[in-house]
């Protein structure tokens, strides 16, 4: 029987990213579960090797008002007392650092990353680096480091890029799981956004797609690999 990994969505979402084709390629079942359209949260201690929680139009702030972000929030609590793999891309990195206790807000100035943009390892990275340059991005708040976790890539404008909390739990702000077509469905579904400062115009992520898209997923392949190979 395939080990299994769980997928959480949030409901703008659609389900065609690279990480989801990659983790069946590495030979693992995917469940997907999203709790924004009312689908229960699996229990932490059941049957799912590792979790990928991914980025939603929500804030971790909006649990009044969106009371799944609330639930998640106890069930990443829950998923971490586990020890097994956690991997959150943007939203689900925000998630997983405001339980950690770590603050998630708008940047001071009100910039917006949307768009490719450069990160800088830190020493912790550890060989996580190779190949990384340009990772894309579509968010307007960031992350603190949460206190016992270790900064592993920064950046120019939300200086927190992506941290790692222990051995095999990670949040990214960006998101390498975005394909080419998924991001040019979010540009075209959420075209205001692109007014927004500091927003990269359409034709500028396009060309830098060109150049750095295929880095990345490759990059992402790799990481899952070392992510995912003490699971289960």
């Amino acid at each position: 029987m395939k080990k299994t990994v769980l997928l959480i969505d949030h409901p703008v979402s659609q389900r065609d990213d690279r990480a989801s084709v990659r983790l069946a390629e590495m030979g693992y079942a995917v469940e997907w579960c999203c709790p924004g359209k009312g689908e229960p949260l699996p229990a932490p201690t059941g049957d799912h090797v590792a979790a990928v929680v991914y980025g939603g139009a929500e804030s971790v702030n909006d649990g009044a008002t969106h009371p799944h972000i609330t639930a998640e929030l106890k069930w990443v609590e829950g998923w971490l007392e586990t020890g097994k793999p956690y991997l959150g891309f943007c939203l689900g990195a925000q998630l997983l650092a405001r339980t950690l206790g770590a603050r998630v807000a708008p940047h001071p100035e009100g910039l917006h990353e949307i768009g490719y943009v450069p990160v800088q390892p830190t020493p912790a990275a550890d060989g996580l680096a190779a190949g990384l340059s340009h990772v894309y991005h579509w968010h307007k708040e960031g992350f603190d480091v949460p206190q016992g976790a270790e900064l592993l890539f920064a950046g120019p404008v939300f200086p927190n890029q992506a941290f790692r909390y222990g051995r095999n739990t990670y949040g990214l702000q960006f998101h390498p799981e975005v394909t080419v077509a998924g991001m040019s469905r979010w540009m075209r579904d959420a075209a205001h956004m692109l007014e927004e400062p500091n927003a990269h115009p359409s034709d500028r992520q396009l060309a830098d797609a060109a150049k750095y898209d295929a880095p990345l997923s490759d990059w992402l392949n790799r990481f899952l690999d070392r992510w995912i190979k003490d699971a289960g």
